[in-house]
């Protein structure tokens, strides 16, 4: 979403721009320069809608941009007032979206993510993009972060799970990641550190790895907040992560991400400037799970099958951090126009 909000700001720098999120976002988010921010406590039910309205009441927008089609985004836009309510096309709703809108964005079919996102501004007439994730990071992050990644230490970040929900099926296996961490240290001279949540099973995966990887790994999992996390991103080298939330600060600190991808389509959700680094097996797991090719299958499907991951070997990993490392700094980040 920064990207859109910075295209915005450079194309109608007097517009006054609000933007309704998440408690957990807003910690990663909330002091992005320019914007108004609604805090939303998703854990709250109606409470936290009604406290959405309130803080609402008597305003009026000249547009609401709803870029989130899961119902629960429908019933709180009831709280904003507005001329325009611009939504997805047909296709790309869900949820009775469309009885939250009076406009839909052109259909854009089998788009990446954040190609969707400036469908809109697209649909409002604005079609320069400026790809810019200049997220703020305060000097207390920067400097933990600086203590975990060392000046000219060529560094690998591993996130190792997707979520905080047991047996997710799209975490790779602990002995994967372990010997991709004790290749990173033998053969590429590089130091891992693991971030990640607190719950049990990131908790598990990051002892896990610690232990089995043989070499020193500093594991730093339910020990830093997103701030800090993201400045550990921006000093380091590469990112290993399923298809989760790091893989997308990654791209926005500026460092590459080897993107893990069996259970869920990199056309659609991948690093944006990464794509050319990302192990890609959605294909092969489309095939097994449904039958089918890619492309006979309704965008956005996962395969929702935990031996999917497995599907991704060591050495699909191991190649593309030795081809990512072999190019040159800049090089390694792309926008998908440019990657062949």
């Amino acid at each position: 979403m920064v990207p859109v909000v910075r295209t915005l700001q450079a194309v109608w720098p007097r517009t006054r721009l609000t933007w309704i999120i998440g408690r957990t976002e807003a910690g990663l988010l909330g002091d992005l320069d320019g914007v108004e921010f609604i805090i939303f406590d998703k854990t709250a039910g109606r409470a936290g809608r009604s406290a959405v309205r309130r803080q609402l009441r008597g305003r009026r927008f000249d547009a609401l941009l709803l870029m989130q089609v899961a119902l629960r985004a429908g019933l709180l836009s009831r709280a904003v007032s507005a001329e325009l309510r611009l939504g997805f096309d047909a296709a790309r709703s869900r949820d009775a979206h469309g009885l939250f809108v009076n406009a839909r964005v052109a259909p854009h079919p089998r788009a990446h993510v954040l190609e969707g996102f400036f469908d809109f501004l697209q649909a409002m007439g604005i079609r320069e993009r400026h790809l810019r994730w200049d997220i703020p990071i305060p000097a207390q992050a920067e400097a933990r972060a600086a203590e975990l990644v060392r000046d000219g230490q060529p560094t690998l970040v591993i996130s190792p799970c997707s979520s905080q929900r047991l047996n997710n099926f799209r975490n790779w296996s602990v002995e994967s990641y372990a010997a991709v961490v004790r290749f990173a240290h033998e053969q590429l001279g590089l130091a891992t550190v693991l971030t990640g949540g607190n719950s049990a099973e990131e908790q598990r995966y990051g002892e896990g790895i610690s232990r089995l990887a043989g070499v020193p790994v500093q594991n730093c999992i339910g020990r830093t907040s997103l701030k800090e996390l993201l400045a550990i991103l921006r000093r380091a080298t590469v990112l290993i992560s399923p298809d989760s939330g790091p893989a997308h600060m990654a791209t926005a600190a500026g460092t590459p991400v080897v993107g893990l991808y069996a259970t869920s389509n990199p056309d659609r959700t991948g690093p944006y400037l990464s794509r050319r680094w990302v192990v890609n097996r959605y294909p092969d797991a489309v095939r097994v799970a449904y039958g089918r090719d890619v492309d006979a299958l309704g965008w956005g499907r996962r395969v929702r099958k935990r031996d999917a991951m497995e599907m991704i070997t060591v050495q699909d990993v191991t190649e593309r951090l030795e081809a990512l490392l072999a190019t040159p700094e800049s090089e390694r980040l792309q926008p998908p126009e440019a990657s062949a």
